[in-house]
């Protein structure tokens, strides 16, 4: 049987990360959770995810660190990393994207455009 593609949710809203598991799973993804930014990075290097789905408002460490620290290390510098916010201030997405996120996305968000997104980068196996 075929590896699935993997995607880490790290997520501190227990219920937002799981609805995100359900709906990878449902699309034919494995996924697994982390729930805070420490977590994540930990996970993030273990696993090699394909994809990272990261909030940037996190306990421990903000997801704007674990996106550096991911994207500068060469070990996981090629992981696609999609930054989650539920924060609409401006400079927010910038520094997303200056933190090295290839993507990003505004909750509440649809899953048709969230899925339109993800599948810029990988694809279910």
């Amino acid at each position: 049987m075929a590896k699935k593609t993997l995607i880490l949710i790290v997520e501190d809203d227990a219920v937002i990360s799981e609805n995100l598991k359900a709906l990878m799973e449902a699309r034919g993804f494995t996924a697994v959770c982390a729930a805070d930014g420490a977590a994540g990075l930990v996970l993030a290097r273990k696993n090699k995810p394909a994809l990272v789905l990261l909030d940037i408002m996190l306990p421990k460490m903000d997801g704007f660190d674990v996106c550096r620290m991911l994207k500068t290390s060469p070990g996981t510098k090629d992981i696609r990393i999609i930054m989650i916010t539920g924060l609409e201030r401006m400079g927010d997405v910038e520094k997303a994207f200056a933190s090295g996120a290839d993507d990003y996305i505004i909750k509440p968000f649809d899953p048709v455009r969230m899925f339109k997104k993800i599948e810029k980068f990988v694809t279910p196996d």
